[in-house]
């Protein structure tokens, strides 16, 4: 199934900045996360896809190049025949008659490019594991511990695929040559051969626990330490944890992308925290002294005498710590000025009273709407 245009994936457009794809990004991974999705192979799909998009459109050099080429942009083959401007390879013919990726290989032993030793070691597949961290791991740091299925060295042979004090013997299928002729109506075609995939020499006695490929399935616990100041989306490399490599080949890495838990009171915007905290009208109207959450502990803060709705007040170096290690961010309290729901009659006669002495002074934005809309009273 041809895959979707990341911009749609991320729902966004191709014009927006680098900051809205991580907004849309953070939005939608919430949303289909598979701890919140339990079961649901369609949400697990559009999880994983969406992570795979905001892989590309994060990096502006991978967004440039997707861009201009499309998917074809990750696949080197495609891009090149893109970038030609019309320009055909005068042997793609000859490769999809002859197979496609396979005849290609052919054509390139024909004429000088060769493949490499099958037999020799390889470095192993690097892997993807996605991880959701609370705010406050994020911000301060911490240590988890993973466990990840994946294909480790074989524990009999050690990766070798061969029973001990057994070796290498040539290939019966093609006698050593590695190739093998195959026809196709005129044609006589030299062919990977498909018994010792072109290495000319096969297993005398593959290991019997791993039948040859050294490698097993198994499940590994892998210790993390994530930095402090680490945002959704950010990319942890633990060399050497991803997949076993071939024949004792150099084993790949294993990348842990990280996703942002929802949080019950602050949300964050870079290195910044924001927070809503309820006042009541008397603090609001003769100011206070407040104690504010903070991921660390508490903090004071003065609230003014007269302090509107929606206030902003900042709180520096309480925010979240850069992952470059210069300083804090900083906490944002928006005050939300809380008016009381039930009085008693005390309280109503009280407050009967303070509206007779007000004289309009006191509330000068009611005063300044009214003079400006008295004439749609008329």
């Amino acid at each position: 199934m041809a895959k979707r245009d990341y911009y749609q994936v991320l729902e966004v457009s191709r014009e927006v900045s680098a900051e809205e794809i991580k907004k849309a990004y953070r939005k939608l991974a919430v949303k289909y996360h598979p701890d919140k999705n339990p079961g649901d192979h369609a949400a697990e799909e559009k999880f994983k896809e969406l992570g795979e998009a905001y892989e590309a459109l994060s990096d502006p050099q991978k967004r440039a190049a997707y861009d201009q080429y499309g998917h074809a942009a990750f696949d080197p083959r495609q891009r090149a025949r893109s970038s030609a401007g019309g320009f055909h390879d005068p042997f793609d013919i000859f490769r999809e008659v002859f197979g496609g990726a396979a005849g290609g290989s052919i054509f390139e032993n024909l004429f000088g490019g060769g493949q490499s030793d099958p037999s020799q070691p390889r470095r192993g597949d690097d892997l993807r594991y996605d991880l959701e961290i609370s705010l406050e791991d994020a911000a301060l740091g911490c240590e988890k511990e993973i466990s990840v299925t994946k294909l480790d060295a074989c524990e009999t042979c050690h990766g070798s695929g061969a029973e001990a004090g057994s070796k290498l013997k040539t290939c019966a299928t093609c006698g050593g040559r590695g190739q093998v002729l195959m026809s196709r109506g005129i044609f006589s075609i030299a062919q990977t051969c498909p018994n010792c995939q072109g290495a000319g020499r096969i297993l005398e006695k593959p290991c019997k626990s791993c039948h040859g490929n050294g490698k097993r399935e198994r499940n590994s616990r892998i210790k993390l330490r994530i930095p402090p100041g680490v945002d959704a989306g950010s990319r942890l490399r633990s060399a050497g944890n991803g997949e076993a490599g071939f024949r004792g080949g150099p084993a790949g890495d294993l990348y842990v992308v990280l996703h942002l838990q929802e949080h019950e009171i602050f949300k964050r915007d870079g290195d910044d925290l924001i927070c809503e905290m309820p006042v009541s009208f008397v603090q609001a109207a003769l100011g206070t002294e407040l104690e504010v959450p903070t991921l660390e502990g508490r903090a004071n803060l003065k609230i003014p005498a007269g302090t509107q709705p929606g206030a902003v007040f900042r709180v520096r170096g309480k925010g979240v710590k850069s992952l470059s290690g210069s300083g804090h961010g900083d906490l944002h309290v928006r005050v939300q000025v809380e008016v009381p729901t039930r009085l008693s009659p005390e309280q109503k006669t009280k407050l009967s009273e303070f509206a007779a002495l007000c004289d309009g002074r006191e509330a000068p934005l009611v005063q300044g709407f009214f003079d400006r809309a008295k004439k749609f009273f008329k």
